[in-house]
């Protein structure tokens, strides 16, 4: 799937760089972090975990909004 992220140029130009320097793509190397990052993070909880708290749903606080207050009217 393709995505736009907006990075500061210095860590754009690092990047370059860095891809550069590994010979590889750009797109190869936020792969590669993205990767990383994600091995680190809790493992994911099982699918029928995860539907059970879609079908549960989250409290977020507050009251539904009308859709006059959505639309601003």
């Amino acid at each position: 799937m393709k995505t736009t992220i907006d990075l500061p140029d210095n860590l754009l130009e690092r990047t370059k760089i860095a891809s550069a320097r590994r010979r590889c793509s750009i797109k190869n190397l936020v792969i590669e972090g993205l990767e990383t990052v994600l091995r680190e993070e809790a493992p994911p909880a099982p699918p029928a975990a995860a539907l059970a708290r879609l079908r549960h749903g989250y409290h977020l606080g507050g009251q539904p909004l009308t859709r006059d207050q959505v639309h601003g009217h």
